[in-house]
């Protein structure tokens, strides 16, 4: 199961007890306060890691925290300082406040860091209370409680190549093509449920990550179907790509499906709609051409983000690739 939305209560550690303590030492009547500070509780920090694909780990985790504080000890000894909990989350991650819906972070970065609760401070030994009034003083103080905070960790995809299309187009399978990768793929909607987010490296090792997101059928910005749960991971991709099954196996209109494809892209996010993108029309190789010039006739866009493709047959694969890398470099990035 693919985990892209978790609620957690986290708590920060407590800090640790200060404690009362006298020096007991032969020929010294009178050693006066030993006692020690408590340390301070670990702090709980959001980290993101470019290792880190989902938000898995956390499905059966609601309450999280970090290690209390270690109490005083006698000749003055400073407590021990609690672990802080580093939790690592993958890059696309948004942290949110789960009552207001703010946003507190987004994690667009490798190695990013959040501190999101600070732990306790540690309690005072009597030794700090000593004063020239007081020479022996018998009071300490407990650790304060460290921060707890109840937050909301959705993750969006970020991927330089998203893929869009309808239940068996052949997305997945174009996928396995392109990131040379074994990806589940079958003649029945819905094949994949989740986002598959995989790498073309290159003979520089430069890599264009690619994300194939679950297929779209109308009214999917309403959550219908699948739904929101994919549409929110088209979002964060810099380019996209539209496999288009050119067959019309299924009665299916080619290019009414690319319309379809848009539209729904719209609703969701008009921000969609202004990504640069290509389009695959996959499944040349069941040679009925139809389609294909009634496809060609009504595109409206430039003819050179046209790609006839067979990712069963691996068709067209490497003037897509070709392509693919192009946009990617003219995007600017720094592929990992």
């Amino acid at each position: 199961m693919f985990t892209d939305l978790v609620k957690l209560k986290l708590r920060a550690g407590k800090g640790g007890n200060g404690i009362v303590a006298y020096r007991r030492e032969k020929y010294i009547p009178k050693g006066g306060p030993y006692g020690g500070n408590g340390g301070c509780g670990g702090s709980v920090v959001i980290q993101s890691d470019p290792q880190v694909f989902s938000l898995d780990h956390f499905r059966n985790r609601r309450l999280i925290y970090a290690e209390d504080g270690g109490s005083g000890g006698t000749n003055n000894k400073q407590g021990k300082k609690g672990a802080d909990l580093v939790l690592k989350v993958p890059c696309g991650t948004l942290l949110r406040d789960p009552e207001t819906g703010g946003l507190l972070y987004d994690f667009t970065e490798a190695g990013e860091t959040f501190e999101l609760c600070v732990g306790g401070k540690g309690g005072k030994g009597n030794t700090f209370f000593k004063s020239p009034t007081n020479q022996a003083p018998s009071k300490c103080t407990p650790g304060l409680p460290g921060e707890i905070k109840d937050v909301e960790l959705e993750l969006r995809l970020i991927a330089d190549v998203g893929f869009i299309g309808f239940p068996n187009a052949g997305k997945s399978t174009l996928l396995s093509k392109l990131a040379a990768i074994e990806v589940k793929t079958g003649a029945y909607p819905f094949t994949t449920l989740k986002p598959n987010l995989s790498f073309i490296e290159f003979d520089d090792f430069s890599r264009i990550y690619l994300a194939d997101i679950p297929g779209i059928i109308p009214d999917a910005h309403a959550d219908r179907g699948l739904g929101l749960s994919f549409l929110k991971h088209v979002e964060r991709s810099s380019t996209l790509i539209y496999i288009i099954d050119i067959s019309g196996e299924e009665g299916r209109d080619p290019y009414e499906d690319f319309l379809t494809l848009r539209k729904e892209g719209e609703a969701y996010s008009s921000e969609i709609l202004k990504k640069p993108f290509l389009v695959a029309l996959n499944k040349i190789d069941k040679g009925d051409e139809t389609h294909l010039t009634h496809f060609k006739e009504k595109y409206p866009f430039p003819k050179e983000t046209l790609f006839e493709i067979s990712a069963l047959e691996e068709k067209g694969i490497a003037s897509l690739t070709k392509k693919i890398r192009l946009l990617a470099q003219a995007d600017g990035k720094k592929y990992r």
